[in-house]
Formats: structure tokens, C-alpha cells, sequence
């Protein structure tokens, strides 16, 4: 597993009533009214002096210990900036202070979990004050649920249900954290049974943008319950997520390695894998990608393939163990022992993304490979190139969870099967982040464009996988796009996450 370490890091690249109910203490009656912008600088001074006379302890200034660690505890390089200061709270009671204090002094700022969004701005802030969650990794397991706090990564959630023989609905590598990829949907690999991270959320504790601290579930605040499945940060900040849990004391999995030769029918494959869903399949799911070495010229497709139950080889991906692999290793595991090879080490790259998704076409798709390796030899000549063509999966069926759970979700996706097709490009050096963007960008709208007008593109945008020049919302249908900016006002009236709150995709005015 250790030398599919870099092949790895890159797969996945692969988150009621009229007003919101004050049974919960407002923190600061002073949020409660509109104050005047002031720039950054003023605003973070502010904040950062109301922050540090409460929580001198918690607190990080530039050229105190540990404040570099936290300033670049980041996957992507790029995300490295250096905020005016860095607030690590442990409890949601700290957060909501927070909130209040950054409201009253107009301070811009941002929120880290896990840090694996992967471009500047999504989830760090140069001279504003960054709020990360390394000191809130608490958890509690019921029966059929746990809740977790914001600082946890899927590794730690896998980890915690471990003994009870449960698994969680979340992420595919080890480091990736929980509210990120929750927030924006979260891919997983048993997404073709119980749909998305998103859809197995029961309930929300969050902070809104007045300090305002708000259950939010089916029954309580109904319409921001819906708007936090894959709305991103623009609500408020989520400080408990209660997931729900199932019994899954065993899965199966598989690791299939190809060369390029076989990489026609590992895309046909994996066209027919997401066509063959049915509501009454194995809960599956997988990584799919292409890596090209520029250097060596060799191409490597890879799966990485997870089913419940116990099954050697793992049934569910007969079509791919039936084509001629350099390498296949199949074993029968747990979440948590699976997940712990699965690293994606920080400060590795600069990584930019970019996607779009497709109808499943297995002859378009090859050629759309064949086209991207020429574009990628445009530039063979950066330093540290590490160029993914990356294929997730949308089945039908995963769509269908939201469509009948009574609660549904804001992307509003189609019952149909999907390829979420991805550029994961990785570099070395500062230097070459605007030529690498060029051609990234350039390449993935002309594709895009080519497939829209011959019928096969969606214009669904994943967040996760997209490029920061792309806008997700855009692809939502208009209805649940405006019915989220209501709920928005409803929630947000100041603006605190419009205005100040750097990061994430943001739903705009």
C-alpha cells in the first residue's frame, strides 16, 4: 500500500418557524444590529484582541508556537496563508463567543476542518483570524447513530465505531475531515446504497451568524436542515454533526492496478459499473483513476473497490478483476483498517481541480483521456507534474436516497447514472500556478462544451471535485437556489457568512 501512497493522495481528488428559535442563548445582543464594514486589518485586530483577553490559551499569533503548524495544516500547498491570528476552541459555547466577536468587529474570517478543500481562500484567511477545530474531536456512539464534533477526520469516525461493528457514510481517504465533505455532499464508497454523506445526517448542531446556537434536524428548523445537505458553508458553522450508523462488521475490497493498455476498458468498466445499479444492490463504491508519469511516459489506471459483507474477490467488481492487471490484491477488512492505508498526506503538492459531469460513454471518455494526456505533454516540463484523470461514480440509485427519504437535498439530482469526470493536476513550485490553471481550465471547459453539445453533459458540479473558477450553484436547479438564499436571509440576516466568512463555494446575492 505505501508505494500507491501518491496514487492515492490524488484519487480522490478527488462541505421551522419565521426566525430561528431563541431557546438557545444569543451570545452578543450587540450582533443584533448591522454594523459598519471596516477593513481587514481593523477587523481582525479587534477580534483578535476580544479573542485573546477571553482565550489567551487559545489563541495563536503570528511567531507563537505552533502557529505555523496550524497556518499550514493544509493538504493543498497553496492553502498556506498566514492569518492575523489563529482561534482554536473547544466547545460550541467558544465558537458561538466567536461568531459574536467577529460579527460585532466586522472581522473577516475563516473556518478549518479537516483543511482538505484545495484552493486558496476555501478554508484559510491572509490577515483575517482562522477558527480551526484541532481541539473539538469529541464523539458519542448510540445505537444507531453518533455524533461527532467538527475537528474529527473520517479516520477518527471509522476508528470510534470500530468496536461496535457500525460504519459511517463519509469519506474515502484517511484525512480528510468531517463537516468539509459533509457539507458539500461527501462521496463514499457505499454511495449506490444509502446515498450521501449529506443524506445520513440526522441532525445539526450550529452556530449562526449572530452567535445564535440552533438544533437543527427534521423537526426542528426544517428548511435549514435541508439547506445544510450540500449547501456548504453559508449558513453557520456546524459544531456537532449526528450521523446515522449501520452494521457493517466486514467489507471487501479490492486493488487493481493496469497499465494503458487496459485503459479502454477500465473506462468502459466503469461506465457499465455505474449504469448497473438496482435499489436492491450491495452497498458499493470505489475510486477510479488514471495517473499519467510524464517522465517515464506510463500510464496507470487504478481501483480501489469497497463492498460490504464479506465477498474475495469482491463481487460487485467482476466486470474490472475480468481485464489483465499488473497487480490485484483482494482482501476481507474493517472501515477502520482499510481507511488507515488510505493517507493523503498534507503539503505534498499544489493541486488544482477541475470537472464536470457526463452521461456514462465509454468511447467519449477514452477520447477525452487521449486528449487530456496530449494536453498534459504541453507541459510536461513542470516541475513536479502529477497529472489524474480521475472517474467517480453517480449512480441512479444514489440520487433516489434523497428522492424518497421525505427530506431530500439542494443539488435536486436527476435519477440517472453519472461520471463525475475530474482533473487532479499536482506541481511543485509557485511559479508555474498560472500556466498549470491555463491549461487545466482551458481543457476541462472545451471537453465540457463538446460533450454539452452533443448531448451527453450535465451541468451538475460536484464541490468537492471543482475547480475554483467553477460555480456549483449554478448547476442546482433555480428553484432550490433561490429557496436557499431565503433561508439564508432567514438565518443570516446580517450577512455574517455572505460577508465575512472567506471560503468555501458561497451562494451569492
Amino acid at each position: 500500500m505505501k508505494s500507491l501512497s501518491p496514487l492515492l493522495h490524488l484519487a480522490s481528488l478527488a462541505l421551522g418557524s419565521t426566525t430561528p428559535s431563541l431557546n438557545h442563548r444569543t451570545r452578543n445582543d450587540s450582533c443584533a444590529a448591522a454594523v459598519s464594514t471596516v477593513d481587514l486589518q481593523t477587523g481582525a485586530k479587534c477580534a483578535c484582541g476580544k479573542l485573546s483577553a477571553s482565550y489567551s490559551d487559545l489563541v495563536l499569533l503570528p511567531g507563537s508556537a505552533n502557529y505555523t503548524a496550524q497556518a499550514t495544516a493544509y493538504w493543498d500547498i497553496r492553502a498556506d496563508l498566514d492569518p492575523a491570528c489563529i482561534f482554536l476552541p473547544t466547545s460550541a459555547a467558544q465558537v458561538a463567543d466567536a461568531v459574536s466577536v467577529f460579527t460585532t468587529c466586522q472581522a473577516q474570517f475563516a473556518v478549518r476542518g479537516g483543511g482538505h478543500m484545495n484552493y486558496p481562500g476555501s478554508n484559510n484567511i491572509d490577515g483575517g483570524v482562522l477558527l480551526a477545530f484541532s481541539n473539538m474531536k469529541d464523539y458519542k456512539v448510540h445505537n444507531d447513530s453518533i455524533d461527532v464534533t467538527p475537528g474529527m477526520t473520517w479516520y477518527d469516525v471509522y476508528s470510534a465505531l470500530d468496536p461496535y461493528g457500525r460504519a459511517a457514510i463519509g469519506g474515502r481517504l484517511k484525512t480528510i475531515g468531517v463537516p468539509g465533505l459533509t457539507l458539500i455532499g461527501g462521496v463514499s464508497y457505499f454511495i449506490n446504497k444509502y446515498g450521501f454523506a449529506m443524506d445520513n445526517v440526522l441532525s445539526y448542531d450550529v452556530v449562526l451568524g449572530n452567535g445564535t446556537q440552533v438544533i437543527v434536524n427534521a423537526t426542528s428548523h426544517p428548511d435549514l436542515f435541508w439547506a445544510l445537505k450540500g449547501g456548504a458553508n453559508n449558513f453557520g458553522i456546524v459544531t456537532k454533526f449526528t450521523l446515522k450508523t449501520y452494521p457493517m462488521p466486514h467489507i471487501s475490497t479490492t486493488i487493481q492496478q493496469f497499465n494503458e493498455t487496459a485503459v479502454y476498458e477500465f473506462i468502459k468498466a466503469t461506465c457499465n459499473w455505474v449504469i448497473a445499479d438496482s435499489e436492491t444492490a450491495i452497498a458499493a463504491g470505489s475510486v477510479l483513476d488514471i495517473t499519467y508519469n510524464v517522465t517515464t511516459g506510463d500510464v496507470s489506471p487504478l481501483l480501489l473497490g469497497v463492498q460490504a459483507g464479506i465477498s474475495n474477490p469482491p463481487s460487485m467488481f467482476a466486470n474490472f478483476t475480468a481485464i489483465p492487471g499488473v497487480s490485484k490484491t483482494n482482501n476481507i477488512t474493517t472501515s477502520k483498517q482499510w481507511a488507515s492505508n488510505l493517507d493523503s498526506p498534507k503539503q505534498m503538492f499544489r493541486v488544482l481541480f477541475g470537472m464536470h459531469a457526463m452521461y456514462p460513454d465509454p468511447n467519449v471518455l477514452y477520447t477525452m483521456y487521449q486528449t487530456w494526456k496530449s494536453a498534459i505533454d504541453t507541459i510536461a516540463d513542470v516541475a513536479g507534474l502529477y497529472p489524474t484523470f480521475v472517474l467517480n461514480i453517480s449512480p441512479a440509485s444514489a440520487a433516489r436516497i434523497a428522492q424518497t427519504n421525505g427530506i431530500g437535498n439542494v443539488w435536486g439530482l436527476a435519477d440517472e447514472p453519472l461520471i463525475w469526470w475530474q482533473f487532479s493536476t499536482g506541481w511543485a513550485n509557485a511559479e508555474d500556478d498560472l500556466r498549470v490553471e491555463a491549461c487545466i481550465r482551458q481543457l476541462t471547459e472545451h471537453l465540457h462544451s463538446i460533450n454539452k453539445a452533443n448531448g451527453l453533459a450535465r451541468d451538475f458540479i460536484y464541490m468537492g471535485d471543482a475547480g475554483e473558477w467553477q460555480d456549483p450553484f449554478a448547476g442546482f436547479p433555480a428553484e432550490n437556489v433561490q429557496r436557499m438564499r431565503e433561508i439564508r436571509e432567514k438565518y443570516d440576516p446580517l450577512g455574517t457568512f455572505m460577508r465575512l466568512n472567506w471560503g468555501g463555494f458561497k451562494l451569492g446575492v
